[in-house]
């Protein structure tokens, strides 16, 4: 049938993967350290499968990731989300006023020795996600409708904000918006899979039944998307590998204020829509969406304002490295806390 359950859908695009995700994650982060410490030049060679400002092997990776979460939602369900402002609103003031405002306050206090350091961290609590969340509001159950909505708005946000923000927190005049990296971002990860997800589940269903979509196809690119996770995982462990190996206690100072932020600004904008009456679905799609870093643009303005070896690139790396065992620890946080919910779809 067109219209289900959403959780008994996302389990079944899910599968029994999600059971054990946490392991499957540890081993993969385990497997992609043990290759960049004993096979530093694999890294090297991954970073250079690049077209423009994209990693070849990481963008088939997270469009194999985004693919199955854009085909499991309804076209009309975009539209109906759209016209529903709350939730965008209250996002567009986690992101734009409280998250920079909050990572320059954490990166002065656990970086103060550490200028450039701090720019990095700077760099990356200024740019919204606007790609990879959406899996984790699949997993955690929220509306991903609502979650394409408010992304593709932060990513036009990001245009007229990221500049004047970055010029702001550092103090550096001039800053560059890195407008490539957001557009390749959108379109590749964002746009294109939500083009060929809603056409292949306008035609599968169409040849096939509903029955089959939901009950064959989903847990199949649900697999898809489970192993793409993986692999995202060991690339990004397997670049950043042997830094981590050689400069452990600098990774863990530049993780501090990385971490307390995420974990802030995820439960800080889980428990106001829950004070303001939301549902559950649309809490966790705001919490989620708050509290994303969108990396890409970070380490790619890091790079142009101050150089591929400094010091502030190096910090906008580490980011990457916390986003999947962070937001996995906030999914299975924010489905025990489902219950406190007034409404639960």
């Amino acid at each position: 049938m067109e219209n289900g359950d959403d959780m008994s859908e996302n389990k079944a695009a899910l599968g029994g993967f999600e059971k054990y995700l946490t392991l499957w994650v540890i081993a993969s982060m385990f497997a992609g350290f043990l290759l960049g410490r004993f096979f530093p030049g694999l890294g090297l060679w991954i970073e250079m499968l690049q077209i423009g400002d994209v990693s070849i092997p990481m963008g088939v990776c997270l469009f194999l990731l985004m693919y199955p979460t854009m085909a499991s939602i309804e076209f009309k369900e975009i539209v109906k989300a759209a016209k529903s402002p709350r939730p965008t609103v209250l996002t567009l003031i986690g992101n734009w006023a409280v998250a920079p405002a909050l990572m320059a306050l954490l990166a002065r206090l656990f970086l103060a020795g550490y200028p450039e350091y701090a720019a990095g961290v700077i760099l990356l609590g200024i740019a919204p996600c606007t790609g990879m969340v959406l899996f984790w509001i699949l997993l955690a159950q929220g509306d991903v409708a609502k979650g394409v909505v408010i992304t593709a708005i932060n990513a036009l946000s990001t245009l007229l904000l990221y500049t004047p923000l970055a010029a702001f927190y550092l103090g550096v005049g001039g800053v560059p918006v890195p407008i490539a990296p957001i557009a390749e971002s959108v379109i590749l990860f964002v746009g294109l899979p939500l083009a060929l997800g809603q056409i292949s589940r306008k035609i599968l269903m169409e040849k096939k039944g509903g029955e089959w979509f939901n009950n064959r196809f989903r847990p199949l690119i649900g697999r898809l998307a489970a192993l793409a996770l993986l692999a995202t995982i060991i690339i990004l462990f397997s670049m950043k590998g042997e830094a981590i190996a050689y400069q452990p206690l600098l990774v863990g100072l530049i993780s501090m204020p990385l971490l307390t932020h995420f974990f802030i600004m995820a439960t800080l904008f889980y428990a106001i829509p829950w004070l303001l009456g939301f549902n559950y679905k649309d809490s966790v799609t705001i919490a989620f969406i708050s509290s994303g870093t969108q990396f890409e643009v970070a380490i790619a303005t890091a790079t142009v304002v101050f150089g591929a070896g400094s010091e502030a690139a190096l910090a906008t790396v580490v980011g990457p490295l916390w986003e999947v065992p962070s937001m996995l620890l906030f999914v299975k946080l924010a489905l025990r806390g489902r219950r406190y919910f007034r409404e639960v779809d």
